[in-house]
């Protein structure tokens, strides 16, 4: 596997109505607003946090094989995966054997850097 070295960076601008996120992509900017900090907490969970980490240290085939790595329901799992990937955290690589196609979830980053700006 690969060595990743790619940092992913969030801004949250505080004002007294909301949080406002930037999220810095690879290719461009991505804009998220959270209307309460309930919203982050969604997308930076300790379960995210182990599949995060799950994905770094098993490499696991396919969101089968997390889902089982984790002890976690199949559909929870692809949930926060989905979440991840649109977040650009992961992405998926596709894989077909036999009849059979799945979804490999490969790490896009090594970290992920939070400043708050108030």
């Amino acid at each position: 596997m690969a060595s990743i070295n790619k940092t992913r960076k969030i801004t949250l601008s505080i004002t007294p109505t909301r949080f406002t996120s930037l999220f810095n992509r690879l290719r461009g900017e991505k804009t998220a607003e959270f209307q309460e900090i309930a919203e982050l907490r969604t997308l930076l969970s300790n379960e995210k946090a182990k599949i995060l980490y799950s994905i770094r240290n098993s490499n696991p085939a396919s969101i089968y094989n997390l889902a089982k790595i984790l002890n976690r329901d199949f559909k929870s799992v692809r949930q926060d995966l989905l979440v991840l990937e649109r977040f650009g955290f992961i992405k998926f690589e596709k894989s077909i054997k036999g009849n059979r196609k799945s979804l490999k979830p490969v790490l896009v980053i090594s970290s992920l850097q939070i400043n708050f700006e108030v």
